[in-house]
């Protein structure tokens, strides 16, 4: 038996619209589960979808805003209605704010914060105590970042809510154990995604290619093995766990 199959299992995956998000509902999917991707833009999801379906996949897109409380409680309920009990949550919808620390304006803070920290427990919680209700456990893992682990200048509210979500990841797991729930994180690096596309085309990129020890930036495809990982069997051993993929950039 393949401990990383995921056969039979339902998933969310927030985010899921575009980038990181996007390639972890296919990886989630090319592994046997079933998918309920989550996000703003309808279209992208929807896109997505008949993607996954275009392998045999299931999958089922669901607009959500993760800073909702009651949006994200009226998503979870809608994936339990189309695809069962929810054994796997990729809670990975983010976003980030760059201007220099004297520039940022509260509403800036109040956006990437709420997105990234504050959506993640939302959603995080709300798919708990759906796991709990229905009393099967499950897996939730929280994408954080490697600059949750180490600070850089110019996005200070992202690295505080990153921050933020490598602990709350690890509170999650003390208290959510005794219900089968593991709870781990991963740390990414700096990826090529939609996000980070401006930042990798701009003369900065070649400075931080030179502090990465494997001289380049990370592929999606980098984080697949740690991804199942923590999503399937092979790791019911691992909780309150935070996985750094950086290419070595934090040693």
């Amino acid at each position: 038996m393949n401990a990383f199959d995921l056969g039979g299992k339902a998933a969310i995956v927030t985010g899921a619209g575009s980038g990181l998000g996007r390639h972890f509902a296919l990886t989630l999917a090319r592994a046997g589960a079933r998918v309920a991707v989550m996000g703003r833009r309808m279209e992208l999801l929807t896109a997505l979808a008949r993607e996954i379906e275009g392998f045999d996949g299931r999958c089922v897109p669901i607009a959500a805003d993760v800073k909702d409380q009651a949006s994200v409680r009226r998503a979870i309920a809608a994936a339990e209605t189309e695809l069962g009990a929810i054994a796997i949550l990729i809670n990975n919808a983010g976003i980030s704010v760059h201007k220099p620390l004297l520039d940022q304006t509260e509403e800036d803070w109040d956006k990437v914060v709420d997105t990234n920290l504050k959506g993640a427990w939302l959603v995080a919680q709300e798919t708990a105590r759906h796991m709990v209700r229905l009393g099967h456990g499950g897996s939730i893992v929280n994408i954080a970042s490697v600059l949750g682990l180490k600070a850089t200048g110019a996005v200070p509210a992202y690295v505080a809510s990153k921050a933020g979500l490598v602990h709350l990841t690890r509170a999650m797991a003390l208290e959510l154990a005794r219900h089968k729930i593991r709870v781990n994180a991963l740390c990414p690096g700096y990826f090529a995604t939609d996000m980070t596309q401006a930042f990798l085309e701009s003369p900065d990129a070649e400075k931080l290619i030179r502090l990465v020890p494997q001289r380049r930036v990370g592929d999606p495809r980098d984080l697949d093995g740690p991804l199942l990982l923590l999503a399937s069997d092979a790791g019911a051993y691992m909780t309150g766990s935070v996985i750094v993929i950086d290419g070595g950039l934090s040693i």
